[in-house]
């Protein structure tokens, strides 16, 4: 499934990395387009033959780019040179209306680009144990991290479920919502009495627009079967057709 001359995006770090657990997902769910894999060091990429930018894990963003007087925890892990990449690419790409689906750091550094903030140490902030969040490998996905979608969401009706397990593997999360975004998926265990409950899913608040963020890793899941992995084809599958109608 694709149009003539398109092609999707993936941002990385890892172009390796890439290449075997998300192009996978692409293919799985019926892209037959071209993929170009971009990561720090590249040229800035011509979005003017883009059709999707699909923003991959990876490790933590710089607080300064949501507030200069905000230090660095010392349990981040910052990738500047990432940062310096993504940021422009994923405003550049938001002008253009191109369907955006992010994944883990892909799901903060969007909510960043727009406007939002981040939590940097999700045990620190919610004063819970650190393996709450942090289980599994990508090759060995751990399935005991509850989602809750918000029932009249787009995702939730993109993903036909309410709740669901997936795998979990992050230290970092979504504070304010960049104010394009609504949250439409929490971890309803993880709470905090100022931010509320750990935020785990995003999407456009502008109803034209194909963007939405996810905080586990669907890419892991495509080949599960049950819920989770349903859930994880049918939201790739729903980029592909969003990016094979551009």
């Amino acid at each position: 499934m694709s149009s003539p001359n398109s092609t999707v995006l993936v941002s990385c770090k890892n172009k390796s990395g890439a290449e075997k657990h998300y192009l996978p997902a692409l293919v799985a769910a019926g892209w037959t387009g071209a993929t170009q894999l971009v990561a720090p060091g590249d040229p800035q990429p011509d979005l003017s033959r883009a059709s999707g930018l699909l923003l991959t894990g990876g490790f933590d963003i710089h607080p300064r780019h949501w507030d200069e007087a905000e230090s660095v925890h010392p349990k981040a892990e910052v990738d500047a040179d990432r940062d310096d990449f993504e940021l422009p690419l994923i405003r550049a790409a938001w002008e253009r209306k191109l369907p955006i689906l992010g994944v883990c750091r892909g799901e903060q550094i969007l909510n960043v680009a727009l406007g939002g903030s981040l939590i940097q140490d999700v045990p620190d902030h919610f004063h819970c144990e650190p393996e709450r969040h942090q289980h599994g490998t990508p090759d060995v996905p751990d399935m005991r991290h509850r989602v809750q979608l918000a029932p009249g969401s787009r995702l939730r009706a993109l993903l036909g479920e309410d709740v669901f397990l997936v795998n979990s593997r992050h230290h970092q999360a979504v504070k304010r919502l960049a104010p394009p975004l609504v949250a439409v998926g929490w971890h309803l265990d993880t709470v905090h009495p100022e931010t509320g409950p750990l935020i785990e899913a995003v999407e456009a608040a502008d109803l034209d627009r194909w963007v939405f963020g996810v905080q586990w890793h669907p890419e892991n899941l495509v080949n599960l079967k049950g819920p989770a992995g349903d859930a994880a084809r049918d939201l790739f599958i729903a980029f592909v057709q969003a990016i094979s109608q551009r």
